[in-house]
């Protein structure tokens, strides 16, 4: 099924790609290209890759919101798809680096708590600009998870099981900002993603779901479920595997990954697929739960 070509952006503006760090802002590139759309590249010092730095027309610093500001408006109105990860600034440096502005109350509710609260504050202080975030699953429709399984492997009952368990929980949880993950077996909870992220709750898991020191046969049925919380804005924090989330399931006893489908990025598919082949994983999507 060919994949659906991006959106519009507006006919006065630009299409701007802002580059964080990883290989995601490279792959939505790539699909942006395959698809014929024409974009800028804004890179953020210190984060974006060397590949996108080298195609970047702008660089700024994460911290000077009056230059990306002024960049923007000169492109725009611009259609902004954020990608790739950044570290998470204090308080003080945000509040610091934008003192010049009027809009700095807005700003200081950026920090007032959790990641969501932040990024909605992000394209909040971006849309009273004049300017339209738009998500990666939006833009570059094709990384998105198809439903079904993945690859050569399927979860067999008990996995599926442990699915379930996964699931129930982290839809009980979403409401208070909590990760996207959980690493379950059976009905018991080995570990749930925090601020730290997918990797760092992966190798709390395999310690938990051991013995000491992580030695031993992990727990029957462990498996790495991972979901957009309940009303994500999904333009600004969308969930995301890749071959690493994979080496580092399978490190940490797990018998595969369940992922929501049409609402997770698999970055680099064919070697994400190919590493769970490798490990004896199952890689399924699941159906989103209306």
């Amino acid at each position: 099924m060919a994949a659906r070509p991006g959106p519009e952006a507006p006919a006065s503006g630009t299409l701007v790609l802002v580059a964080g760090t990883g290989r995601l802002p490279e792959r939505v590139a790539e699909s942006l290209d395959r698809a014929g759309r024409t974009f800028k590249v804004l890179a953020l010092r210190g984060f974006t890759d060397r590949p996108m730095r080298a195609r970047a027309d702008a660089t700024v610093d994460l911290l000077d919101v009056g230059e990306t500001l002024r960049i923007l408006k000169a492109w725009g109105p611009a259609t902004i798809v954020p990608a790739g990860g950044v570290a998470r600034p204090s308080p003080a440096a945000i509040l610091n680096a934008a003192a010049a502005l009027r809009n700095r109350e807005a700003l200081r509710n950026l920090t007032g708590g959790g990641d969501d609260r932040l990024l909605r504050g992000a394209v909040m202080l971006l849309e009273e600009n004049g300017h339209r975030v738009l998500g990666v699953h939006e833009a570059a429709p094709d990384l998105l998870c198809p439903a079904g399984r993945i690859g050569r492997h399927a979860p067999d009952a008990a996995a599926h099981a442990s699915i379930a368990t996964g699931r129930a929980l982290l839809a009980a949880l979403s409401p208070f900002d909590v990760g996207q993950a959980a690493v379950v077996a059976a009905d018991r909870v080995l570990a749930v993603e925090g601020p730290e992220g997918t990797d760092r709750m992966l190798a709390r898991a395999r310690a938990l779901g051991r013995r000491p020191l992580g030695h031993g046969r992990p727990l029957p049925a462990t498996v790495l479920v991972k979901c957009a919380k309940t009303a994500q804005d999904l333009r600004i924090d969308l969930p995301a595997v890749g071959p690493r989330t994979v080496r580092n399931a399978a490190a940490a006893g797990c018998g595969g990954l369940a992922i929501e489908a049409g609402r997770t990025l698999v970055i680099d598919r064919p070697e994400t697929v190919a590493e769970a082949d490798r490990l004896g994983l199952f890689l399924i999507g699941l159906d989103v739960i209306a």
